[in-house]
């Protein structure tokens, strides 16, 4: 199933839409944080479309989510209010309800990239310490000297989401255990990254935190062609896969992608303490001309997979989902 259409979203008034989350986009038994983020987006964008289409204000600039409770598979209602319509951005709130419970609400400011105008100065800013060079014709065939596809990632049984993409990391390794570079494009082959797929960009890649417990970089090209499925099953036993739910995802989009979409693009993730079962990630995603698209901050946390395929209580703490 394609991207779009497995976010597609129906109005069914001027302030309310609905959407299907579909399997197969799932981390456990939650859709992928991503995947609803993206959900969120897709409705946002229709509001623009149709209610607010006089406001001429089709593109998300920023983004915040909290995840209040876990989200499921099936139907999913998104109310949306209008909080500030503006002359050059407007602020609507989104809440998502499945069963009538409130799981994650947001507020979203909307705007139009291509006729944005004013102060602009280079700042200088490079991404530190900076990636190998990429030539994105080879990544296909797997070809480049310097980036390897990677086919399997860890515990994708569990993490059912991260089939949903094609990923490349630096043959020669990571700088460090908690920055991970990556080329990421969609599984189907004729599939293509719009605006409104950047909240599943922000939130698709491997989890640092595995690499602290594993004590070896389980993501690496390396480490997948040197040990076999076997090999690699023998080497994580015992090391049970563990939920990394969201708690707070934002994303600040400084781009509009081609109308057609972008086939790759580029991300680098990078967490700055992991203590206590709670961590912060910094994520920047950059198009094919090394231009800046968009920045995104989380906070999350690292619990047991069990408690992602709980039974839901009356009251219910979880939060969204990452891989």
């Amino acid at each position: 199933m394609k991207f779009a259409e497995a976010t597609a979203v129906q109005q069914l008034d001027s302030h309310t839409y609905s959407a299907h989350f579909q399997e197969g986009w799932t981390i456990g038994t939650v859709p992928h944080g991503g995947y609803v983020t993206a959900s969120f987006q897709q409705v946002v964008r229709k509001h623009f479309d149709t209610t607010l289409q006089k406001q001429k204000q089709p593109h998300t600039i920023t983004l915040h989510l909290d995840f209040l409770r876990r989200t499921q598979l099936g139907p999913a209602t998104f109310k949306v209010k209008d909080v500030k319509l503006g002359r050059q951005t407007s602020i609507v709130h989104v809440a998502l309800v499945q069963d009538d419970r409130e799981e994650v609400v947001g507020y979203i400011t909307n705007s139009n990239i291509e006729s944005e105008s004013g102060a602009s100065f280079p700042t200088g800013w490079e991404i530190n310490p900076k990636p190998p060079p990429a030539d994105v014709t080879k990544l296909e065939s797997d070809t480049d000297k310097l980036w390897g596809e990677r086919y399997d990632m860890p515990f994708s049984d569990f993490r059912a989401a991260t089939r949903q993409i094609r990923a490349w990391y630096p043959r020669q390794g990571q700088h460090a255990f908690s920055i991970v570079d990556m080329w990421v494009c969609l599984k189907d082959p004729k599939d293509r990254f719009s605006n409104e797929s950047l909240g599943f960009v922000a939130d698709m890649f491997p989890q640092i935190i595995e690499n602290h417990t594993l004590g070896f970089d389980c993501y690496a090209v390396d480490f997948e062609r040197k040990h076999s499925k076997e090999e690699q099953k023998q080497l994580m036993k015992g090391k049970a896969a563990m939920w990394y739910p969201t708690l707070l995802l934002n994303l600040d989009v400084k781009k509009a992608l081609p109308a057609e979409g972008a086939k790759f693009l580029f991300v680098r993730l990078q967490s700055k303490m992991i203590k206590n079962g709670r961590y912060d990630l910094e994520i920047i995603i950059k198009d094919e001309e090394g231009d800046l698209v968009a920045l995104s901050h989380h906070v999350v946390l690292a619990v047991s997979a069990a408690r992602n395929t709980a039974a839901r209580r009356k009251t219910d703490d979880s939060s969204g989902s990452k891989l």
